[in-house]
C-alpha cells in the first residue's frame, strides 16, 4: 500500500512537470511567432529611414535627439511636454481646409489621399507603430500640414495672422529648426510631398517645389547663399531631416564621391592640428561663400577646408546626420567622414583656437573647449570604414606629407623656434650668448698657446 502511495505522488509530480513544461513551450513558440517590435525586422530594408537613436549614442549626447518642443510622427506623440504646440497643429490643418475649401478639397479627400501609404509609411519606421491606420492616417495628415504650412507662411506664400504666437515669440521658430531634423521627429517624405502637391492654390506655388520652401525654412538658420537653395531645389530626401543633409552634398562633385570598393592600400589616421603644424602642414580656409564644408582638399602641404559655423542648430543637425548615417545602411556616409576628421583633427581647445583663427570654425557655440568636447563626442562610438570613406585620399596623402622625415624635422624646428616673436628672440639670444661663448673660448686657448711677448 506504501509503495502504490509513493509510485501515485511521483506520477502526479510527472504529469505536474510535464503539464509546466507544455505551458512553457506554448509561450516559447508564442515568441517565436511574434514580430520584433522595438527593432522591427523592417529596419533592415531600404525603405526603414526613421529609427530610434541607438541608447550607445544617446548616453553621449544626452537629449540631442529628442524635441524639445514640437511632436513630428509617431514616436514622441503624446508627450506632455510638446502638448502647447499639439493645439497651434489643428489650427494650422484648420486654415489649410478653409483655403482649399473652394478647390472642392476637405480633410476627407486628404485623409483619402494618404490611405494608400500607410503600407509604405510604417515601414519607413523602425518600430511597429501601436496605432490603427485611421489614427496613422490623422497623425500623418495633422504633422504634414503643419509643417508645410508653417513653410508656406515663413516664405510669405501665404499669410500668416500678426498675433500667431509662432512668429511673434522669438525663441519658437529656433527650437522648430532644431526639432523639425531631430531623427526621431520625422514623417516620410513622400506623405509630405503628396499633401502639399494636392493643396496647391496659387500659381506661385506651383512655381516652388517642396525641398526649395523647406530649405530656404532651414535657412533662416543656417544663412546659406540663394544660389545654393536654387541649385537644390530638384533633391529628394527620405525625410526633411536627409534633405537637408543631402543638400550639402553636392552631386556634381568628384571629390565628395564615396569609394565604391575597398583600396588596395590602407588608409591612415591622421593626427590633431597641433601635431600637424609642427610637420609643417598648415590649414588655410578655402571655398567660396556657402560652398559646402565637407569639400576639403590637401594639396602641396596644405589642408583646405570651407568654413563651418559650429551653433546650436548645427550641432544639433551633425548629430542627427550622424545617427541617421549609421542606422541607414544604404545612406552615403558623408557626415560621418566630415565627423570623424573634425575628431581627428581637434584633440583639446588649443586646436578649436586655431581652427577659428584661421576662419575653418566660427565657434557660436561655447567656450573653445565646449567645442572640443562636443566635437570629441561627436565621433564618440561611430562606426566608420576609414578605408571607403570619401576622405580616404585626404587622410592618405597627409599620411604621407607626414612620414617625410625631411621636412618634419625642418617645420619642426622653426615651429619650435620661430612660431612666436619671443621662441624667435628667445632663440636669437640663446645663438648671440653661444658665438660670444665660443669667441671667449677661442681667445683663452689662443692666449694659452701663443702666449703675448
Amino acid at each position: 500500500m506504501v509503495s502504490d502511495s509513493v509510485e501515485a505522488q511521483q506520477n502526479e509530480h510527472t504529469i505536474k512537470v510535464r503539464e509546466d513544461n507544455k505551458d512553457r513551450l506554448e509561450s516559447i513558440h508564442r515568441r517565436i511567432s511574434e514580430p520584433p517590435k522595438l527593432l522591427s525586422r523592417a529596419a533592415g530594408k531600404t525603405s526603414c529611414c526613421i529609427f530610434r537613436v541607438p541608447q550607445s549614442l544617446a548616453d553621449i549626447n544626452d537629449r540631442a535627439y529628442e524635441p524639445h518642443i514640437v511632436s513630428i510622427g509617431p514616436y514622441h506623440r503624446g508627450e506632455p511636454h510638446l502638448r502647447m504646440i499639439e493645439e497651434h497643429k489643428w489650427r494650422y490643418l484648420g486654415t489649410v481646409l478653409e483655403r482649399t475649401r473652394p478647390m472642392g478639397l476637405g480633410l476627407e479627400d486628404y485623409m483619402r489621399a494618404v490611405e494608400p501609404l500607410v503600407g509604405s509609411s510604417r515601414e519607413c519606421y523602425s518600430e511597429a507603430i501601436p496605432l490603427d491606420d485611421d489614427d496613422f492616417i490623422e497623425m500623418m495628415v495633422v504633422d504634414a500640414f503643419f509643417m508645410i504650412e508653417l513653410f508656406r507662411k515663413v516664405s510669405r506664400l501665404v499669410p500668416h495672422e500678426r498675433d500667431d504666437p509662432l512668429f511673434t515669440m522669438a525663441w519658437i521658430l529656433p527650437f522648430f529648426y532644431r526639432d523639425f531634423l531631430r531623427l526621431e521627429n520625422q514623417i516620410p517624405y513622400f506623405v509630405l510631398e503628396r499633401l502639399f502637391e494636392m493643396s496647391m492654390v496659387s500659381a506661385e506655388e506651383s512655381k516652388r517645389s517642396l525641398a526649395e520652401l523647406a530649405l530656404e525654412f532651414f535657412n533662416n538658420i543656417m544663412q546659406r547663399p540663394d544660389k545654393v537653395i536654387a541649385a537644390c531645389k530638384d533633391i529628394k530626401g527620405t525625410h526633411l531631416l536627409d534633405l537637408v543633409r543631402s543638400s550639402f552634398i553636392p552631386g556634381d562633385r568628384h571629390e565628395l564621391e564615396e569609394p565604391r570598393r575597398r583600396t588596395i592600400v590602407p588608409t591612415h589616421v591622421i593626427h590633431c592640428v597641433s601635431k600637424l603644424r609642427r610637420a609643417g602642414i598648415k590649414l588655410r580656409r578655402i571655398g567660396e561663400e556657402g560652398e559646402s564644408f565637407l569639400v576639403v582638399r590637401f594639396r602641396g602641404g596644405v589642408l583646405e577646408m570651407p568654413t563651418i559655423t559650429i551653433d546650436d542648430f548645427m550641432s544639433s543637425f551633425l548629430l542627427n546626420c550622424v545617427a541617421y548615417e549609421q542606422c541607414h545602411h544604404s545612406s552615403s556616409k558623408h557626415i560621418t567622414t566630415y565627423a570623424t576628421l573634425l575628431d581627428y583633427l581637434v584633440n583639446t581647445h588649443r586646436d578649436v583656437e586655431y581652427l577659428c583663427d584661421q576662419s575653418i570654425m566660427e565657434n557660436c557655440f561655447g567656450t573653445d573647449g565646449e567645442v572640443a568636447r562636443f566635437i570629441n563626442n561627436l565621433g564618440k562610438d561611430v562606426a566608420f570604414d576609414i578605408d571607403r570613406c570619401y576622405l580616404s585620399g585626404v587622410f592618405n596623402s597627409v599620411h604621407e606629407y607626414y612620414s617625410n622625415s625631411l621636412h618634419v624635422q625642418w617645420a619642426s624646428f622653426k615651429y619650435t623656434y620661430f612660431d612666436t616673436p619671443w621662441s624667435f628672440i628667445s632663440a636669437l639670444a640663446a645663438f648671440i650668448l653661444l658665438l660670444l661663448t665660443m669667441a671667449q673660448t677661442f681667445f683663452t686657448v689662443y692666449g694659452y698657446i701663443l702666449p703675448p711677448k
